[in-house]
């Protein structure tokens, strides 16, 4: 017994000691990446952050700990109930009821901030439960209130954001990557572009200033009639006069200003020009160096890689198939089979899924936070309100997003680990989640090709004249 209780100890440890070093790098990441312009942070805004964030990655820690068999079996299901049930709680009540409270605290007084932001959070669970209607993803066998029927609707909504972004990075990273569709920018393209940006904020200066000197003289004639003393024919003199420069001022102000308004609109749109050649040209130089060459040669790997998923996605939707392998094993199977290597299957799988599901992990966390800092930046504003709601859908996105990858990930792993995901996920209808990965990848992707090649053409007709 004692002995249980020191390694009942020692794993907890392991647990807690991992949760805090998950949920450090979840701080500092809201810190210095997502609120790094900010002054005043709200600090329960990133304590949700960061604590969704630690859940999410101890769900990945968790699949390592199975396959690499750290810790006693029965600690690891303790942490699994402890971690899957802490995220969802988070994910589905306190997530979204702060959420309301926050769009609800700036628009009604204080009293009935709190019954409202309740209301809405009811509203959110009625449309989230009802995402299970027309989906055949649980077994009918369980209850209402069961952990199974809470993933498989967070599930569905983390399945479809995976899909979405790995339909478009399955295009874009070749797009970004290849030389092929590198546009041919120069150093005197981006001088032109300087120059029209250049004159066009002259002009704006120029016109302001105009109106500027145009209001000081308005402003000068008003003055002088409150202050000056006469007599009533001399009154009625000046009336007249100053009426009549006071409303040619007017309308120069009036005039001056209407043509500000599209030049400034113009140079908007000639400095957002000026930072895309910026860009494009500083890519047409990085192609030339050593890492540039590494990375086209990546791209066309990426290139075939879109490709043959587009075609196997496609092959599934149609023919409704789903692995039942999973590709370690494929793959050492054919290694075995056709270049006659002597291997043990069962060994290697093991432990080359276990390599797998580490860099798919890391990939993936990296790859979904760099999405949301550029996000975040992009959507963002200075409006401290709004950008704390972003923050917390962000946190939210981000939390369906890992629970939706382990449902995922159990296809990457040998039999006898899937085996221990689906008891401990639940009886859940995986091969709907496949399906619904594979039909969303496929329009993402599809729209991804579509949606670049008209941003290429039209952005490569700018260089033809």
């Amino acid at each position: 017994m004692d002995n249980f209780t020191d390694v009942d100890t020692k794993d907890a440890n392991v647990m807690l000691g991992s949760l805090i070093l998950f949920f450090a790098t979840g701080w500092l990441f809201y810190t210095k990446q997502l609120f790094k312009n900010y002054e005043v942070h709200n600090r329960t805004v990133q304590f949700i952050f960061s604590l969704t964030f630690a859940f999410s990655c101890s769900l990945f820690e968790l699949i390592i700990f199975e396959i690499a068999d750290v810790m006693a079996p029965l600690s690891r299901s303790r942490c699994w109930t402890f971690c899957l049930s802490l995220i969802l709680i988070t994910l589905v009540v306190i997530i979204p009821i702060y959420t309301s409270f926050l769009i609800v605290s700036g628009l009604v007084r204080r009293h009935i901030q709190l019954p409202l932001s309740v209301g809405l959070w009811l509203v959110f669970i009625y449309f989230f439960w009802k995402i299970g209607d027309p989906f055949p993803m649980l077994s009918p066998k369980h209850g209402i209130f069961t952990i199974e029927q809470v993933i498989s609707r967070v599930g569905v909504v983390g399945v479809t954001i995976m899909a979405v972004l790995s339909g478009f990075g399955a295009v874009n990273a070749p797009y970004c990557y290849m030389t092929f569709f590198t546009r041919p920018v120069e150093d005197f393209h981006v001088c032109q572009l300087e120059k029209k940006l250049t004159h066009t904020m002259d002009l704006i200066v120029l016109k302001k200033r105009k109106v500027a000197r145009y209001s000081q003289e308005k402003n000068r004639l008003n003055e002088g009639k409150t202050q000056k003393e006469t007599t009533f024919f001399e009154r009625l003199f000046d009336n007249f006069s100053e009426k009549s420069s006071g409303s040619t001022l007017a309308s120069q102000i009036e005039r001056l200003q209407e043509e500000i308004t599209p030049l400034e609109t113009l140079a908007r749109f000639l400095f957002l020009d000026l930072v895309e050649l910026r860009q494009m040209l500083n890519r047409v130089e990085f192609s030339k160096t050593f890492m540039g060459i590494y990375f086209n040669i990546l791209g066309h790997f990426f290139s075939i890689y879109c490709i043959w998923k587009i075609f196997i996605s496609f092959i599934n939707i149609v023919f409704d198939r789903v692995g039942k392998v999973d590709p370690v094993t494929k793959t050492i199977e054919i290694g075995v089979h056709w270049m006659g290597i002597p291997l043990d299957i069962s060994f290697w799988s093991q432990y080359i899924s276990f390599f797998l599901v580490g860099v798919i992990a890391v990939t993936s966390v990296r790859g979904l936070l760099i999405t949301m800092a550029k996000f975040f930046v992009s959507i963002s504003n200075s409006t401290s309100s709004l950008s704390n709601i972003i923050a917390l859908l962000m946190a939210q996105i981000m939390g369906m997003y890992f629970v939706s990858s382990v449902l995922l990930m159990r296809m990457n792993v040998p039999e006898e680990y899937r085996t221990i995901l689906t008891r401990i996920l639940g009886d859940l209808k995986f091969n709907f989640y496949h399906r619904w990965f594979d039909v969303i990848f496929l329009i993402s992707a599809v729209s991804s090709i579509v949606f670049l090649t008209l941003i290429h053409k039209s952005g490569s007709s700018m260089f033809r004249a």
